[in-house]
């Protein structure tokens, strides 16, 4: 984790799912917001919707590799809810990493983000 801490507060994730701007895909929602420090910020949320526990930790662990993964190319200063979904649990991190090289960080790009 070079640049990121996690969002633990209840607080935290209800602001964010309020007033942060989404984007969403098959696999998960991301909720996004400037947050204006040095570090992002990142929660990761499954509900029992998913499935039972087994399934629910591997959509979590899942999302958590992919971002990793691409944690370099996301900008700096940004606070963020990752929500996973029922596909979640049947795909590779390969496509969440996709889902966030192709939507999420372009989004988060856009001038009227900045």
């Amino acid at each position: 984790m070079l640049f990121t801490e996690k969002i633990k507060y209840n607080k935290d994730f209800t602001f964010l799912f309020k007033k942060g701007r989404t984007v969403v895909g098959n696999t998960c929602v991301v909720y996004f917001r400037k947050n204006n420090s040095p570090y992002n910020r990142i929660g990761i949320s499954s509900s029992k919707k998913i499935g039972n526990a087994v399934k629910r930790n591997r959509a979590r662990r899942i999302i958590r590799a992919a971002y990793y993964e691409c944690e370099s190319l996301f900008p700096i200063g940004y606070s963020m809810i990752i929500v996973a979904r029922q596909a979640s649990t049947a795909v590779k991190s390969g496509v969440i990493k996709k889902f966030f090289i192709n939507r999420v960080i372009p989004e988060m790009n856009k001038p009227e983000n900045k």
